[in-house]
Order: structure tokens, then C-alpha cells, then sequence
């Protein structure tokens, strides 16, 4: 009887094995499963937001007041440069400072569209009010009239000047737009602000002291 009994105790027990090890294997699949749509739904996310960090363009979400700021800020700043850069045709006469005046023109137009491309998106104006007055390194209407006013070496000499002041408040804008902002296309620019134009004023006043 115990020859008998026990085969069947042990085959009683192998059943039960193998089914206990089913429902183990079931409960680990449906674990893995939750696992798994827990990763899916995080990897849309880290994936827009991967793309977004690497795009030129800014995304709407992403941005706070500083941004913004820095965006309406530097738009008028950006095109008073320009105006700036306009007035060394027929009166510049060095070599060098003629060169850097394309290279203003160059950076400084595509720069000024692609932020308002971003206030566009964001759904802000593309002026906070202010005009541009009171903004660091901005050139009075004064200094403009006298700008246009001079020729030749005085042009040169006056020109590098006011762009120094011009360039040292736009990175006093951008370094703040770098500590305060959010987007990472508009931080980028402003990393971008600071590298070429900290270049251009240690420029300029190597020029400066030639003229």
C-alpha cells in the first residue's frame, strides 16, 4: 500500500509544484507588464522633451518671465545694433571695424526673427512697453545723431565706443537670462550672446586704442 500511496502523493505534489510555478510565472508577466507601461508612458515625455532641449526652436511650456523678458529685451537691443551697423555704410573707413559691421549684420537679423518666432509661440507680445528705454548699453538719440553725424576716423572711433556699452548690456542681459531662465533654446541664445559679443568688445577696444 505504501508503494502505492506514495507515487501518488508524490504526483499530487509535482502538480501542485508546477501550478504554484504557473501562477509565480503568471504574477512576474504581470508585473513586468505594469513595469513596462510605467516606462512607456515616461518615454513620450523624456523623448519630447530630449528633442525639444535639442531643438532650435522654443517650445510653449517650457518658458517663464525671464525668458520672455530676455525675448523682448533683446529684440530692441538686437535692432538698435543693426541701426547702428547700417550707419558705417559710406562712413566707416577701417578695414576692421567695416569687417565686424557685416558680422553684426550677419548675427544679429536672424537672431532678433527667431525671437520673435518664440514670443509668437509662447503667445506674448513682441514689446513689454518699454521701447527699449532704460536697457543697459542702449544708445541715446543723441549719440545716434552724432554717430551719423561723423565721418572717417571719428566715425570708427565713436562707432567702437558705443558698441562696447552696446555689447556689455546685452551680455549683462543675457548672464541674467542664463541664471533666471527656463528655455532651453532661449538659454542657448543667450550662452551664444555672450561668446560673440564678449569677443566683439575685447575686439573693439583693440581697435580702439589704435585709432
Amino acid at each position: 500500500m505504501r508503494a502505492i500511496h506514495n507515487p501518488a502523493a508524490r504526483g499530487f505534489a509535482l502538480v501542485g509544484a508546477v501550478a504554484a510555478a504557473g501562477l509565480l510565472l503568471s504574477a512576474c508577466g504581470s508585473d513586468g507588464s505594469t513595469n513596462g507601461m510605467d516606462h512607456g508612458g515616461a518615454t513620450p515625455s523624456a523623448t519630447a522633451s530630449s528633442s525639444s532641449s535639442s531643438s532650435s526652436s522654443s517650445s510653449t511650456g517650457a518658458f517663464n518671465d525671464a525668458d520672455v523678458m530676455f525675448a523682448q529685451m533683446m529684440i530692441p537691443h538686437h535692432e538698435q545694433a543693426l541701426e547702428m551697423a547700417k550707419l558705417a555704410d559710406g562712413r566707416a573707413e577701417d578695414p576692421e571695424i567695416k569687417k565686424l559691421v557685416g558680422e553684426i549684420e550677419r548675427a544679429q537679423d536672424p537672431e532678433i526673427q527667431k525671437m520673435k518666432s518664440w514670443l509668437k509661440a509662447w503667445g506674448k507680445p513682441e514689446s513689454a512697453g518699454h521701447g527699449g528705454h532704460g536697457m543697459a548699453g542702449m544708445v541715446s538719440d543723441t549719440d545716434m545723431a552724432d554717430l551719423a553725424a561723423a565721418k572717417g576716423q571719428e566715425f570708427d572711433r565713436k562707432f567702437a565706443e558705443l558698441m562696447i556699452a552696446h555689447h556689455e548690456g546685452a551680455v549683462e542681459m543675457a548672464k541674467t537670462e542664463q541664471k533666471d531662465g527656463s528655455d532651453a533654446a532661449a538659454k542657448k541664445a543667450a550662452d551664444d550672446v555672450v561668446r560673440t559679443q564678449a569677443a566683439e568688445i575685447a575686439q573693439l577696444k583693440k581697435i580702439l586704442k589704435r585709432l
